[in-house]
């Protein structure tokens, strides 16, 4: 499959690099340009801001708000359309009401993914100095500092981290896990996708109640139905052909509403890193890479090469491997 971000023909003055080829579900990462001097390409940036505003626009689908929903509506979920859910009283009251990135502008945006590429890649420091830090599943910051940093603006929670991380809080020990990792936010925006997929109300009802129980200090926020649709969307437009974008690049996405120049670690979709040794699925579990199946709703190589294509058009920078102190 091709892909082509064009935005307006070539960038730079020059057609765009050749990317990873892609064969037999593996895919050849030859390339180590990745590291290279990497220059910002500021037309590129608001070219690609500018379209996907056409698509969506980040400060209002980050989150429903109050005004538009009241307790006991019912909601379609936006993947299982004929299941429903009725908004709760702990749903509504963590309602924002004004968008939490309204007239926000930052100037370095650090979208972490969750790759094992990062252990030791020493880039703690680095994502740490830049204006606004998102990351990604409430993946645990504290035992990988020296990787991943610690600062956090917003954090992502798909219902089923609190099954995967938190065993489904069978009992005290995994609840205080939750807790402790949800005081931990300080002030930070929750990102909860409440209304894409059924089975996850329960556990979404869970973490609004620790949260209103225990007072924490969390700006939460619930993506609004339409936002996935129109991501996909914008990304079909560009000849990237995704089932379900992963989190990662709804963020980014997301991202180049707000952010001026958008960086992203921990983004490596393949079992090994460009000199074959082996990385790890999540740099914190020993979950295995299921994406290559044809079950799984990402396409994590093709967002990738997608990706990678906008780091040498210089829209976005991708970090693979060692940081090397500057940023």
């Amino acid at each position: 499959y091709q892909i082509e971000i064009r935005h307006g023909g070539t960038v730079n003055g020059s057609s765009s690099p050749p990317v990873a080829e892609q064969s037999n579900g593996n895919v050849k990462h030859q390339d180590k340009t990745v590291q290279s001097q990497w220059i910002h390409n500021q037309t590129l940036s608001l070219t690609i801001r500018k379209h996907i505003l056409k698509f969506l626009d980040a400060e209002k689908d980050i989150s429903v708000l109050k005004g538009t929903l009241k307790p006991g509506d019912i909601i379609h979920y936006v993947f299982d359309r004929d299941s429903t859910m009725n908004v709760s009283q702990n749903l509504y009251a963590l309602l924002p009401r004004t968008s939490p990135l309204k007239g926000k502008h930052y100037r370095t945006c650090a979208i972490v993914g969750n790759s094992g590429i990062l252990l030791n890649s020493g880039c703690g420091k680095e994502i740490d100095t830049h204006s606004f830090v998102i990351r990604c599943n409430l993946a645990p910051v504290q035992e990988y500092t020296h990787d991943v940093g610690t600062k956090t603006d917003l954090v992502t929670m798909n219902p089923s981290v609190i099954q995967r991380a938190f065993e489904d809080l069978v009992n005290d020990t995994w609840r205080e896990k939750l807790l402790q990792r949800l005081h931990s936010l300080n002030g930070s925006i929750l990102w909860i996708p409440a209304f894409m997929a059924k089975g996850g109300k329960e556990r979404v009802e869970w973490v609004n109640e620790l949260i209103l129980k225990h007072h924490i200090n969390v700006r939460t926020a619930y993506p609004s139905l339409r936002l996935l649709h129109a991501v996909r969307g914008y990304w079909l437009t560009n000849k990237v052909y995704i089932k379900r974008p992963t989190t990662g690049l709804l963020m980014y996405t997301l991202a180049t509403r707000f952010c001026n120049q958008i960086y992203l670690y921990g983004f490596w979709p393949f079992p090994q890193d460009p000199d074959q040794n082996p990385v790890k699925y999540h740099y914190y579990d020993r979950l295995k890479y299921g994406y290559m199946s044809q079950a799984s709703p990402h396409t994590m190589p093709l967002e990738f090469k997608a990706l990678k294509l906008l780091h040498h058009q210089g829209a976005l920078k991708l970090t693979v491997g060692p940081c090397n102190g500057t940023t």
